[in-house]
This record gives C-alpha cells, sequence and structure tokens, in this order.
C-alpha cells in the first residue's frame, strides 16, 4: 500500500534523483530555488510518497521564506515546493496526497501565508489564488503563476521574495 513518510527519513540522493527525473537537472536554476536560497526545508511539513514497494515516487517540500517590503521589513511565509512525481506515476494521486499532508501539518493556530509557484488550475482546489501583483521574485517568473494561500490582509502589497534569514543568517528551520 503506498504511504507518505517524513521527507527526512529519505536519503537526500534519493530526493535529488527523484527531482532530476520529476523536472530535470536544469531545475537548480529556477527562480524557486532563488528564492529559497540558502535555507533549509521544514521537516515537519515536508513529506515523501512510497509505492507499493515502498520505492520513492514523490515529495513535497516546504520552506522558510520572506517578503521583503520597500521598507526593508521581512515578513515571513512558507514556500510550497518543489511537489514531484516520478513521470511514470503522475495522475496516481500522489500530489494530491502530498499537498494534503504538508498543508494539512500547518497549524492552524499559527499559520503562514503560503506561496509557490505553478499553475493556477491545478493548485487552485487547494486554496491557492493569484499573488498580489506587487510582489517580485528574484528571476524571471510569470506573475499568473505565483500563488498564495492562507491571505495576504496583513502583508505588504509590494515586496521581493526570497529567503527567511535573521540577523546572524539563521533560519526559521534552525
Amino acid at each position: 500500500m503506498p504511504s507518505l513518510v517524513p521527507l527526512a527519513s529519505v536519503p537526500p540522493h534519493f530526493v535529488d534523483e527523484l527531482l532530476d527525473a520529476a523536472f530535470e537537472p536544469e531545475r537548480r536554476t529556477r527562480t524557486a530555488y532563488r528564492i529559497r536560497e540558502g535555507a533549509d526545508f521544514l521537516p515537519a511539513l515536508s513529506f515523501a510518497a512510497l509505492d507499493d514497494e515502498q520505492y520513492l515516487v514523490g515529495s513535497i517540500q516546504l520552506w522558510p521564506i520572506a517578503l521583503t517590503d520597500p521598507q526593508g521589513r521581512a515578513h515571513p511565509l512558507i514556500m510550497v515546493g518543489p511537489v514531484a512525481v516520478l513521470p511514470a506515476h503522475q495522475g496516481e494521486g500522489y500530489g494530491k496526497a502530498l499537498m494534503a499532508a504538508a498543508l494539512g501539518a500547518i497549524d492552524p493556530a499559527a499559520p503562514l501565508t503560503q506561496v509557490l509557484i505553478g499553475d493556477a488550475s491545478y493548485y487552485a482546489r487547494f486554496g491557492f489564488v493569484e499573488a498580489p501583483r506587487g510582489w517580485q521574485c528574484p528571476g524571471p517568473w510569470d506573475p499568473a503563476r505565483l500563488l498564495v494561500r492562507g491571505g495576504t490582509g496583513n502583508l505588504p502589497a509590494e515586496g521581493m521574495l526570497g529567503p527567511w534569514v535573521t540577523a546572524g543568517s539563521a533560519s526559521l528551520a534552525n
């Protein structure tokens, strides 16, 4: 029976192989990697999907990032992704299960807005909508693919997305 396990329990090289198979090695040049550069994924919110034979077929990682407003103040967010499923297993429900597990693990008593770069028609089922047009990314991106979940009412209408870094360069994941 397929199962979900904490991503931290999977050797990192298996996750890298999965990501390369799902997105090709050029994935590392994408804007999403620049947004979370230097951060560690959040272990409590990141999962792996195993098939019936207990082989890794999918993964999801969530990351601490920030929206830095024009005054230089960093507002914490959670970046969702990559959500990866081996091409041979796409369409079997692994992606939906991974999304449900990761988003369900976010404590509703202390929610942070989640952001991702992806297909709006797919991620709308999870409550994602287009991000404010004033939000910027460090690299090329399609504004229609920058999506948020959890509301933006307390966040600035303008800012740059990047890794969450505090004074001393410690991330939320540490």
